[in-house]
């Protein structure tokens, strides 16, 4: 047990010391820490600690939530933005009590996780296409088979005619296109990729959908940050961030021509029309490539990922409790911070999907949530 708390010191210790590239840190409020670049977490929390990691497409929300529940409740969350994937992983090493993810667990992962994991729905975002092109005051649309073939290599400049017969008026530059893209595992990743494979059939058939995926062209870089980065610093650069970041770093983002036909702004409203779907008992669901004329199409839900039950790698009851208590808070309460960061709130039909499971957490055998 003495070994046990030294390891909970030591991984608090290491989170406060991780700030988030994002620019939202801790030093606000003191309660949430986050950092793109960190490969290990502590062990399980302790008292009212709570420790979480994965996704960096929630971490401007996230840092936001996780001040307001330190004010209200006394509670500190530590969180680190490292992707999507790392996320799981820590999770499924018991290093964390939450992970975070953009795209659901799939098969594999559950196997590997050697127990039920739920997929709490918390918030929904658009994926925006982001650009570098400082002489281009115009709003530039892209088509889904446009955006296909700049991100498999096919269209190499930006004043290539297939761009250009979408654009009509706008003076495009010679310049050529640099893709930047995720280097890690990242549900930004999935929600992107889910949208290409569905629209193209030759990405479909080269690339797929997933997490990680070999990239035909293009430069890496580590979480949301690291792709906002790559852009801004790259003339000629397209990549694809979470909507809060490409506000927050005043990038340039694309419209995007939906399945009605319609050129669409990533905005709430948009995203909300995408999410306005029936979710199945798992929570599991993608919306890309939506069917709503006013939709955003490449859009998604976010999830944090929990064990069922709580009782494993020596926590207390108390520890458990504070934890569904947090995600409680977050999918009712918490909405409220979302909109001023440009995160959709969860549609009723989620709320009573992430209430349903929450219900479903055990602790020994029996229900959290009475």
């Amino acid at each position: 047990m003495k070994h046990h708390n030294i390891l909970k010191l030591q991984g608090l210790f290491i989170a406060g010391l991780i700030i988030s590239m994002f620019g939202v840190t801790a030093c606000n409020s003191g309660s949430n820490t986050s950092g793109s670049d960190s490969t290990s977490t502590a062990s399980s929390s302790s008292g009212k600690q709570i420790l979480g990691a994965g996704s960096s497409f929630d971490n401007p929300l996230f840092s936001k939530m996780f001040s307001q529940y330190n004010q209200q409740n006394g509670i500190q969350v530590n969180y680190q933005s490292i992707g999507s994937g790392a996320g799981i992983q820590q999770l499924i090493s018991h290093t964390v009590d939450f992970g975070a993810s953009d795209a659901p667990m799939n098969p594999k992962q559950d196997s590997t996780a050697g127990a039920d994991v739920l997929n709490i729905p918390v918030t929904c975002g658009a994926v925006v296409v982001t650009y570098n092109l400082p002489d281009v005051k115009d709003t530039l649309m892209f088509t889904p088979s446009v955006l296909a073939d700049i991100f498999l290599g096919n269209i190499k400049k930006w004043n290539d005619p297939k761009i250009a017969a979408i654009n009509k008026g706008v003076k495009l530059p010679s310049t050529s296109i640099v893709v930047a893209h995720r280097s890690d595992g990242s549900g930004t990743t999935a929600i992107f990729t889910s949208y290409l494979s569905k629209v193209s059939d030759e990405w479909n058939t080269k690339v797929g959908t997933s997490t990680a995926v070999n990239w035909p062209t293009g430069v890496g870089g580590k979480g949301n940050e690291g792709v906002a980065g790559v852009v801004k610093q790259t003339p000629g650069g397209i990549g694809y961030n979470e909507l809060a970041y490409a506000l927050q770093n005043q990038m340039q983002y694309g419209k995007m021509q939906n399945k009605s036909g319609n050129f669409i702004v990533p905005t709430i409203a948009s995203t909300s029309a995408a999410a306005n779907v029936q979710l199945p008992a798992d929570g599991k669901v993608w919306i890309t490539n939506t069917d709503a004329p006013d939709g955003y199409p490449i859009a998604g839900f976010s999830w944090v990922l929990i064990y069922k039950e709580q009782n494993y790698n020596n926590r207390s009851q108390d520890e458990a409790t504070n934890v569904v208590k947090l995600l409680q808070w977050m999918i009712h309460d918490g909405q409220q911070y979302g909109a001023d960061l440009s995160y959709a709130p969860l549609p009723d039909a989620a709320v009573t999907v992430g209430d349903n499971l929450l219900k479903s957490v055990t602790y020994g055998g029996k229900a959290i949530l009475q």
